[in-house]
């Protein structure tokens, strides 16, 4: 399980580093793609084989899910982190998600989301704000 907020550096080549307690679950290998709100997705493969059969199951014959599954894929790539645990951001996936020097990386669950620092000072305040609401909603709903 992914916990925490790291801030690191893009360096010159579109090089991030992993938090080194990621390292270990992401050594063999991880998948990045477009996560939602403009931040990166990036998944242990296996992780990513569960989100792969999930979006698998989803009908095509809704035309949103159709485009969802349609930009998932096609924005993703797979990456090996190397020894000295960074990876390779392609300029596609920065320009998607506004990464620029300063990012903010973060432990999800299940997944690991990339920032801009900035935007996601904006994301946790915001957020901060409907914390309490949010866990009302949840417990009404029996979560």
């Amino acid at each position: 399980m992914f916990l925490g907020e790291h801030t690191h550096s893009i360096d010159p080549k579109g090089r991030v580093v992993l938090p080194s307690r990621f390292r270990p679950d992401l050594a063999k290998g991880c998948f990045i793609t477009k996560g939602q709100d403009r931040c990166l997705f990036v998944f242990t493969p296996e992780a990513w084989e569960q989100e792969v059969e999930r979006i698998r199951s989803l009908p095509r014959t809704d035309r949103k899910l159709r485009n969802y599954s349609r930009v998932f894929f096609a924005g993703a790539i797979d990456q090996k982190p190397d020894k000295q645990g960074r990876i390779q951001l392609p300029a596609t996936l920065r320009d998607y998600a506004g990464l620029d020097k300063e990012v903010t990386v973060v432990g999800v669950g299940e997944r690991v989301e990339i920032w801009d620092s900035a935007k996601w000072q904006e994301v946790t305040a915001a957020g901060d704000v409907e914390y309490a609401d949010i866990e009302e909603a949840l417990s009404e709903h029996g979560i």
